[in-house]
This record gives structure tokens, C-alpha cells and sequence, in this order.
């Protein structure tokens, strides 16, 4: 009995973190100042830009097959170029800025 009671107060545990924050209503903190901040927000550029960041290294593993000792192709081929291309996108950011 005490493996089905362990369960049930687990379940309830869960249950509880996930519901009782969102009946508590978070009280209204005054005025707030409304600013857009561009930190956050990944543009449909940036976003593409990661995917195929994840796509040549995905592809340039499968290539070189590092696991099989060929590390040093594999950092050539994808860690490379990775690392070259979103240098410079942070250093002409703040070009624009």
C-alpha cells in the first residue's frame, strides 16, 4: 500500500505546482514602462540563421564522423565556418547599432 500512496501524493505534488500558480493572479505592479528591446525577439533572419547553423554541423558529423577520429575534419568542415559566420553577424550588429 504505501508504493500506490507514495504515487498518489507525487501525482498530487505535481498537480499542485502546476495549477495553484496559475489560480493565484499576479498583482498589478503600478505603472510599467512599455520599451521594446530587440535582445529578445529573434527575427525570421536570426532564426533561419540558427537552423542552418544546426544543419551544417549536423551535416558536416555525419560527413567527417568525428567519433571515428576524424576531429580535425569535422572542426574544418562545420565548427569552423559556424563560428566565422555568426562572428560576423555579431560584429556587423553592431555595425547597425
Amino acid at each position: 500500500m504505501t508504493g500506490i500512496s507514495e504515487i498518489l501524493v507525487l501525482v498530487l505534488l505535481i498537480l499542485c505546482i502546476l495549477i495553484v500558480p496559475r489560480m493565484i493572479a499576479p498583482k498589478p505592479s503600478g505603472k510599467r514602462k512599455k520599451t521594446k528591446s530587440s535582445a529578445g525577439i529573434f527575427t525570421m533572419k536570426i532564426r533561419i540563421a540558427i537552423v542552418l547553423s544546426a544543419a551544417v554541423l549536423i551535416i558536416s558529423a555525419l560527413w567527417a564522423k568525428p567519433w571515428q577520429g576524424q576531429i580535425l575534419m569535422f572542426i574544418v568542415s562545420g565548427f569552423l565556418p559556424v563560428a566565422l559566420g555568426w562572428s560576423l553577424v555579431w560584429i556587423f550588429s553592431a555595425r547597425k547599432k
